[in-house]
């Protein structure tokens, strides 16, 4: 996803006969002369057609896409500081850095989502004392699309596997799945950051496990002798994952350092109403109706409602928001 192809001069087409019609190949009643006219003539607004699309030409009034932004010194991250004084550090940070600057279109999407996604959890976060630079790892994780789904079944804004979810204290079945309740999602994000903080007693540390697991974390510090992330041989993925983190967080506190400049960002709408009950809904379609919004509207404001019906045998108190 963070590969540029240069198609143009890639020689993809193995033969330039693939990518012209019949008559110009010579089949046609013209021959010689007339063909090459006819190849000059006919296919210039195709091939200036093509050669836009393959230089990637910007639309009007936007200037030229600029390179990443040069690795920097030091990031700080939850308070901690992170130098890029290594080879190894310098060029997995810049490969991050091209990643974000590169990949325009999620990109553009990450940063027009991220003031409506910010305001619903960072209240969470600073309720429970974790560190504001963890509302990066949304951006990794999720691209902050709070309908996200991973091919392993991971979900939401945080990424909580079925089994996670559930571990801490997320409701998870076919009627109602909480790893798409902003709220209690960041609240488990939030219980899985602290016990992992408690373990290891560092964040960036905490932030890498969450990616390989706190067992997994674990095991890596006591089979290498090694405290620091960075002295750790990890999966590239969690290997990865830090530094993604870090180039998250340059791109969201100085968009125009890597050409964006995004000034219609999402915002976040507070519901009219909410409602709490805790009797069974058996019909979401006539609960919308009585509360004045369409079926849609009121699923796409309350996206862990996974069915159209809330049974709710256990006599739950939900909390519903009504747009």
């Amino acid at each position: 996803m963070d590969s540029i192809s240069n198609i143009a001069g890639s020689g993809r087409c193995a033969s330039w006969r693939r990518c012209y019609p019949r008559h110009v190949r010579g089949r046609g009643p013209l021959s010689g002369r007339g063909r090459e006219a006819t190849l000059q003539g006919a296919h210039l607004p195709l091939l200036a057609l093509l050669l836009a699309i393959f230089i990637n030409v910007p639309a009007a009034g936007q200037g030229f896409h600029p390179s990443a932004p040069p690795v920097p010194s030091y990031v700080v991250f939850c308070g901690d500081t992170v130098r890029f004084d290594t080879t190894e550090k310098y060029e997995r940070m810049d490969r991050e850095l091209m990643a974000f600057t590169y990949m325009q279109t999620t990109t553009t999407l990450m940063l027009k989502r991220s003031m409506r996604c910010f305001a619903e959890v960072m209240p969470t976060l600073s309720r429970k004392g974790v560190p504001e630079d963890f509302k990066y790892l949304m951006v990794i994780e999720s691209n902050l699309d709070p309908k996200a789904v991973s091919v392993a079944g991971a979900a939401g804004l945080w990424q909580f596997t079925r089994a996670t979810a559930q571990e801490f204290g997320l409701e998870v079945n076919t009627e109602v799945d909480e790893r798409f309740h902003p709220a209690k999602e960041t609240e488990a994000a939030c219980a899985f950051l602290l016990r992992a903080y408690a373990m290891f007693g560092n964040w960036t540390t905490v932030a890498a496990s969450y990616n390989c697991g706190m067992g997994g974390m674990a095991r890596r510090i006591n089979e290498q002798g090694q405290k620091s992330f960075f002295d750790l041989l990890l999966p590239e993925e969690t290997t990865r994952y830090i530094y993604r983190i870090l180039a998250a967080k340059m791109l969201f506190e100085n968009p125009a350092a890597f050409g964006f400049n995004v000034t219609d960002r999402y915002p976040w709408i507070k519901p009219r109403q909410t409602v709490t009950t805790s009797d069974p809904i058996p019909s979401l379609v006539e609960f919308a109706s009585r509360y004045g919004v369409s079926y849609a509207a009121l699923k796409r404001a309350n996206l862990w409602l996974r069915s159209d019906c809330l049974t709710n045998k256990s006599k739950k108190t939900y909390s519903i928001a009504i747009p």
